[in-house]
């Protein structure tokens, strides 16, 4: 063998051997999502499964995350829990055993979550999730933090503006999902309107997956409330029964508690949704909002054909969290990422951000993001307001 051609098969040799280390080098990381893809709820799940594919691009565009000598890339799988605690037992067993997640970067829904908590906790796997339910939260659940506000963080300052701007608000009607995040909301929601001089004219119930609201709206009309608050009901759900109300001629103040997508409410409802409260929803082309809001926003309505919203931006900042976790770590075990994450600082979507809650829930697992208020005007979502929580306040001044 001449010396050329010697030298050239070192030369291949040596490249790849370096090509097998680089792949050695190089894993990826699955983050599981357990969201409704189908049902009245799906535009929340479809929306947090687009945000996490483009967390994930930013992510592996920037170089991946390195831990431990080691370089990964993320990589985004979402599963339909169909707003249920059956699906959502389901998605959490096929996470964990067959496809070995051991990050869940999204989960919609009290009790999926509810349902999953048994299995990653026990597990010791991270899970991220937009659980309005307190239930869910505590020491006891160290592995789950909260990417998204609540109504522990929203109703109090909330329902505090809508009576400001309304102040001979007298009486209201809630109507809730049967369901364990209606169930939870519930008591909050009367207590707090009660505490602003509100009367709570009646508390009723539907079942998710109802298509049918002529005789809610009927009863509703019959109260004649000052306002009615649809607490935690969907977009498309809260449509139809403003559109019955407008029928039957009622014309008080809306609220949506967990209002998201206007355009979502207004294809069902049409003018009869002016007006509405949204305590879930941002106007993320606003001058408020930042550059990577307006921009993911951009985007998000060609993608989706509809704006992002508080559930759906949620996903792209519980993965921001993961990965400056996962680089304080120095590591991608979930025990050792779960121990950093409630003294971690990264930049979410919103700007600097941590986690808090410690005085309400016993645990700092809630992320600390401003109580956004917006109102639909003309079809739109109109930013009304924007409060950093004190906690929020407190990061960022330090």
């Amino acid at each position: 063998m001449d010396t050329v051609n010697s030298v050239r098969l070192l030369g291949a040799a040596a490249l790849s051997l370096l090509l097998a280390q680089g792949a050695q080098a190089q894993e990826t990381l699955k983050l599981g999502l357990s969201v409704p893809l189908s049902g009245a709820a799906a535009t929340w799940g479809l929306g947090m499964e687009w945000a996490a594919e483009q967390a994930v691009e930013r992510v592996n565009a920037e170089g991946g995350v390195t831990a431990n000598g080691k370089t990964y890339m993320f990589d985004v799988v979402a599963y339909d829990n169909k707003y249920s605690a059956t699906e959502g037992a389901r998605n959490a067993q096929t996470m964990l055993n067959r496809d070995g997640v051991k990050f869940i970067a999204g989960a919609i829904g009290t009790a999926p979550v509810r349902a999953m908590q048994a299995l990653t906790e026990r597990n010791g796997v991270i899970l991220f999730s937009t659980a309005w339910g307190k239930s869910v939260k505590g020491p006891e659940y160290p592995y789950t933090f909260t990417q998204m506000n609540t109504p522990f963080e929203i109703l109090e300052p909330f329902y505090t503006f809508i009576k400001k701007q309304h102040p001979d608000l007298a009486t209201a009607v809630l109507i809730s999902p049967n369901d364990a995040t209606g169930q939870e909301l519930e008591p909050v929601a009367v207590e707090t309107w009660k505490g602003l001089g509100v009367e709570m004219l009646a508390s009723d119930w539907y079942e998710r997956g109802t298509t049918e609201f002529q005789p809610i709206a009927t009863k509703i009309a019959s109260l004649n409330p000052d306002l009615v608050d649809f607490s935690a009901a969907p977009p498309t759900d809260v449509g139809s029964i403003l559109k019955e109300l407008d029928v039957l001629g009622w014309d008080g103040v809306k609220v949506m508690s967990a209002g998201t997508s206007v355009d979502a409410l207004t294809a069902v409802a049409g003018e009869a949704a002016e007006g509405a409260y949204l305590g879930a929803s941002a106007d993320f082309d606003s001058e408020t909002a930042t550059d990577v809001q307006r921009e993911l926003n951009a985007n998000a309505r060609k993608a989706l054909g509809e704006p992002l919203n508080g559930i759906t931006i949620s996903s792209y900042d519980a993965i921001m969290a993961l990965r400056a976790a996962i680089l304080a770590a120095d590591s991608v075990d979930p025990t050792k990422v779960k121990d950093v994450l409630p003294s971690v600082r990264f930049e979410s979507s919103y700007g600097p951000s941590g986690f808090g809650g410690e005085a309400v829930y016993g645990y700092p697992q809630q992320m600390l993001i401003p109580v956004i208020v917006t109102q639909v005007e003309n079809g739109k979502a109109v930013e009304l307001t924007r409060n950093n929580p004190a906690e929020l306040e407190a990061l960022l001044n330090d």
